[in-house]
């Protein structure tokens, strides 16, 4: 489990928020389980378990002045500045980590399909799942292998094995990539053959016609 630290935050308020961030903090709140604690938290610390471990990293917070020694908890939200790069507020899930969970996981395609190699064009429908399990089991991303996968082959949720310590929520019938022709080419071998066939009968009528020309 990952740690980072915090410190409770007092008092509360936009002035006290801005002083935070000038500090190189970011106000977050813990919820959850137990009661909630406003705290503050160091952005790059945080940053790096991300990065490291993705978005549904399970974290071991341990906040100074915390009546509580430390406290498990998931990212549930967070705000960003509408202008600046960054985030503004932190809200963490305080969770009991041998009960399961719900998260969303990124579905991420590797590798190039055989189809595509054939002209054929990658649609990545579902780009995030959402899956059920305990918190030590989530999984950082789901990966496709596309060197699997033909032209006019569809991947189903179905076909997604993560395991049986983690059961995908979504439907199963659901469509999460296919590998198929563009329209716009087959759009356009139709209108050349029906050009095609309507250029055939007025060529031949020409040809009629010099015939005639010919015998007079």
């Amino acid at each position: 489990m990952s740690v980072l630290t915090g410190k409770i935050r007092e008092p509360n308020g936009k002035s006290a928020a801005r002083k935070l961030r000038t500090d190189e903090c970011i106000p977050a709140v813990v919820y959850g389980l137990n009661d909630n604690v406003s705290l503050s938290v160091n952005p790059k610390e945080l940053s790096k378990l991300i990065e490291a471990k993705g978005r549904n990293v399970l974290i071991e917070l341990k906040v100074d002045g915390d009546k509580a020694e430390n406290r498990n908890v998931v990212l549930q939200e967070f705000q960003t500045h509408p202008l600046k790069p960054g985030w503004v507020h932190i809200d963490f899930l305080e969770i009991d980590v041998t009960k399961k969970i719900k998260a969303k996981i990124p579905v991420i395609l590797i590798g190039v399909s055989p189809g595509e190699k054939q002209g054929g064009h990658v649609n990545h429908i579902i780009r995030a799942l959402e899956i059920e399990s305990l918190p030590k089991d989530i999984p950082e991303k789901i990966e496709v292998q596309m060197g699997e996968i033909e032209l006019n082959q569809m991947i189903h949720v179905s076909d997604l094995n993560l395991g049986e310590s983690v059961s995908i929520i979504d439907d199963p019938n659901d469509v999460v990539v296919n590998v198929h022709l563009e329209k716009v080419k087959e759009e356009k071998s139709e209108e050349e053959a029906a050009e095609g066939d309507a250029a055939a009968p007025a060529d031949s009528k020409e040809d009629a016609g010099k015939k005639e020309d010919g015998k007079n």
